[in-house]
């Protein structure tokens, strides 16, 4: 664990990097420099552009962005509701104003693995037009107070449990990635409390509920370093300049250079080739680069307890796995669950949670029918395709619209 200077020393860096960039645009975008034909002024002025909305957008929180849909050929307003406000996450309900209720109520699962909610922006709006939506909306570590107190994994399920008796026994799971093998956790809890308020079905996709099914550089990098390296090396206190200063945090630039190491020469190219558009007048506001990079870069804290919890009982010692979680010291059997249908969404080209990884769920569920058991592995999508892009609207969202309504009764 480091002091708080680590954390500002970190932020320092990169408002030096933003006011670099901001600097660059402006000497270089000077009429007078409009005289003149080399290419110099446009690109160092391109160059100062991209690098000042790059560093910026690392702390800022993105908009949903979501104002209207069409639903049945109509055009609805979308309100944004919180209906549940916790200390580290909120229960949202986005209404369609006007439309009559629909009978499909789903809940969201988010997951919180370094990037906020607004990641799954495009599987909400193409929800909307079917669905009641809620969704989980976690909050950044760094401006929650360290007397809110600590939050692992065993709290994040517990908030999963509450969400789902809140909304009841009609309503339909979504969980993405990170989230899955607490989600079946929490289901398997409220399964021994209240059978009756199970849900009607989950649709898990792309989790680590056994991260031994199938190796990948993620899972091989939480079985190297020991617990200990981990606290070091990537541990830090939130500093001065937010509300939660002092609490102990993974950092989401942490987390973020982890996910750029992984294709470090694809994301330099990006970077490279939006300058030479930016200099050549090409690029916009709402380009496919900055669409993407605007949420990719936009990364949260996680505190040190979740992260560190997540690493050491999902991935080293494989709890859920080995349906040997606990949660309070109270053991919790994925075999109590056997009202909810439950389909596993996997992408054959994920390389974060490999194909296998999530369909270990299905041995686990052992109080399911096999009917009440299914699986779906889209052959050439990647980790983020299974659940935005062209093969979750083409191929996926369609069977997991039919599932829902298949399991309504």
């Amino acid at each position: 664990m480091r002091p708080l200077f680590t954390y500002d020393a970190v932020e320092s860096v990169r408002l030096t990097c933003e006011w670099s960039g901001a600097s660059a645009k402006t000497f270089w975008s000077y009429p007078f420099f409009g005289f003149s034909t080399s290419y110099i002024p446009k690109t160092f002025s391109a160059w100062g552009t991209v690098v000042e909305r790059t560093y910026s957008r690392i702390v800022e929180k993105p908009d949903w962005g979501i104002d209207w849909v069409v639903s049945d050929h109509v055009e609805y307003l979308v309100n944004k509701e919180t209906v549940i406000d916790k200390p580290f996450g909120n229960l949202v309900n986005f209404k369609l104003i006007g439309r009559p209720e629909s009978p499909l109520k789903v809940l969201l699962i988010a997951p919180m693995s370094g990037h906020y909610s607004t990641l799954l922006r495009k599987t909400v709006r193409s929800l909307l037009p079917d669905c009641e939506l809620f969704v989980t909306e976690w909050k950044n570590a760094r401006d929650i107070p360290v007397s809110e107190g600590k939050f692992d994994i065993e709290d994040f399920t517990e908030y999963l449990r509450d969400f789902m008796v809140f909304l009841g026994p009609d309503t339909h799971v979504i969980s993405v990635c990170q989230p899955v093998p607490l989600t079946l956790a929490a289901a398997a809890m409220i399964a021994e409390d209240t059978p009756d308020c199970q849900p009607k079905t989950m649709i898990l996709f792309g989790g680590p509920v056994d991260p031994d099914a199938a190796p990948t550089e993620v899972t091989d990098f939480g079985k190297r370093v020991t617990m200990g390296q981990l606290e070091r090396l990537f541990i830090q206190n939130v500093g001065s300049s937010y509300l939660g200063v002092g609490r102990v945090v993974y950092p989401g630039i942490t987390q973020l250079s982890s996910f750029i190491s992984m294709n470090l020469q694809s994301h330099l190219t990006a970077f490279h080739d939006q300058i030479m558009r930016t200099a050549r007048g090409e690029s916009s506001d709402h380009d496919r680069h900055n669409e993407f990079y605007d949420e990719y870069l936009a990364v949260m804290d996680m505190t040190a307890e979740f992260y560190l919890s997540t690493v050491e009982r999902i991935f080293k010692k494989r709890e859920i796995a080995q349906n040997i979680f606990k949660v309070r010291g109270r053991p919790v059997d994925l075999g109590k669950i056997n009202r909810t249908a439950v389909k596993i969404v996997e992408g054959g080209k994920d390389n974060i949670s490999a194909p296998g990884q999530c369909a270990a769920a299905l041995d686990l569920l052992s109080g399911l029918s096999e009917h009440q058991k299914a699986i779906h592995v889209e052959p050439n999508a990647g980790h983020y395709g299974i659940f935005s892009g062209k093969s979750w609207i083409n191929d996926i969202r369609p069977l997991v619209l039919d599932f829902m309504a298949c399991n309504s009764h």
